[in-house]
């Protein structure tokens, strides 16, 4: 073939291109965009007659300095059902807002049933896998949808995924609020009296790589003061939040062995599969990660490896009810337990208790509370009408309404409005090393 012949046939072949699409040899220059909303064409025979019209994103501070100003996504539809989803990332809520406006035209005009449909299109049609920033906005988007799911068909959330695998709910566990002995047996009693089976904490300072004798020793005396402060009968998780290298953590998970804790949470940054896998191979006691991985494709190489005994994966930030639901059959398969992380604000909690529900190898759900209620459970009782995330005989309650569970106004939020993003806390060794924390 002559080369003018050559190239004049490469231009027909762009002009004969479907409408709407571009040829490329190399398959690497963007694609030209439709006006349909993700994939309508190919199930306007199969879909429900729910379209998505609008969508609207929250930043709310309770206090101007926070930092992590909730960060939440209201759906509408065109049979007046709305949802709601959170997806709160501390430190980062400005970019998380700006992440869930850029996947706007993934949904106006779709059919919000397709939840699988529109999980996989914003994950894989975004070509950068998710990080913690497009997977808190994932995971906002998913729980909203969700909740127009169960909406739409009468049910809770957790009736659609299977559950309740426990009608009496989930058990939980709260922060310790205590700084000392008489602080712990206060706490204690008041545990008793509330049911209150479980407890987290963590360890005091940070670490360089290789540490003191001392330093050691007040972690060690800080671990059996929970102990003897809390009884022997209430479980402790105690979080390292990857403070420490393989070698302290090591140390310090040997000399907490005698106090028989729940588990022992990030002793090392979870992405370092190697060094979890050393301290695990030196440790009798349960180890747990999971609270910054995205999707259920972070989690593979610990489940497969044996890593780790207990997935902590946040509903806000892993991809949302979609993803946790896939993480916790991933680990069921292996033996593994699943005990999210929740953190942030009320929308993300509910949503996690309908996983939770419905999930066989659930351990325990977490909330970054206190025995007592605090301000900010208040402000979630004020906008919700019920006390979210508050447990009963020691487990949360599920909720009855279909969907998420939950009614919410606008005009609620306007009290507190989005203060801007606020770095999180910045540590420092004295040397002036960065420390982690």
């Amino acid at each position: 073939m002559k080369r003018r012949r050559f190239f004049q046939g490469l231009a027909a072949g762009a002009l004969a291109a479907p409408a709407g699409e571009a040829s490329d040899l190399c398959g690497c220059a963007p694609m030209m965009q439709t006006r349909q909303p993700v994939g309508a064409d190919a199930f306007q025979s199969t879909g429900s007659r729910f379209r998505i019209t609008g969508m609207k994103v929250f930043g709310v501070s309770l206090t101007p300095d926070s930092d992590r100003p909730y960060v939440f996504v209201k759906l509408e539809t065109n049979q007046g059902v709305t949802g709601w989803g959170e997806g709160t990332l501390e430190g980062k809520a400005a970019a998380v807002m700006a992440c869930i406006e850029d996947f706007r035209e993934f949904l106006t005009g779709a059919d919000p049933m397709q939840v699988e449909h529109i999980w996989q299109s914003m994950y894989v049609h975004s070509f950068y896998r998710a990080g913690p920033v497009i997977g808190s906005a994932m995971s906002g988007i998913d729980q909203a949808l969700w909740d127009i799911r169960g909406k739409a068909l009468g049910m809770p959330v957790y009736q659609l995924l299977g559950g309740p695998m426990d009608a009496r709910g989930v058990r939980g566990y709260y922060h310790v609020r205590a700084g000392n002995l008489e602080q712990l047996r206060a706490v204690r009693a008041s545990a008793a009296e509330q049911g209150i089976t479980c407890f987290k904490s963590g360890i005091p300072g940070y670490y360089e790589w290789i540490e003191t004798r001392a330093s050691i020793r007040r972690a060690v005396r800080q671990l059996e003061m929970l102990r003897e402060g809390l009884g022997p009968d209430i479980d402790i998780g105690v979080d390292f939040h990857a403070k420490t290298s393989p070698s302290v953590a090591s140390i310090l998970i040997k000399e907490a062995e005698p106090l028989h804790l729940l588990f022992i949470e990030e002793p090392c940054p979870p992405e370092n599969v190697r060094a979890m896998a050393k301290i695990t191979r030196r440790s009798t006691t349960p180890i747990a990660t999971g609270e910054r991985l995205v999707a259920s494709y972070s989690v593979q190489q610990l489940v497969e490896m044996g890593v780790v005994d207990i997935i902590q994966t946040d509903i806000n930030h892993c991809g949302g009810i979609t993803a946790l639901w896939k993480i916790g059959a991933l680990a069921e398969q292996a033996g593994i337990s699943l005990a999210p992380h929740a953190c942030e604000g009320p929308i993300g909690g509910l949503a996690t208790l309908h996983v939770d529900a419905a999930t066989p190898n659930f351990l325990v759900q977490e909330i970054c509370s206190g025995v007592q209620p605090e301000m900010k459970e208040k402000v979630w009782e004020e906008w919700l009408g019920f006390p979210a995330m508050r447990m009963v005989d020691g487990r949360f309650p599920l909720p009855k309404k279909p969907g998420l569970g939950f009614e919410l106004s606008e005009d609620k939020l306007k009290k507190y409005p989005f203060g801007g993003t606020r770095p999180m806390a910045r540590v420092f060794h004295a040397d002036g090393s960065v420390a982690a924390w």
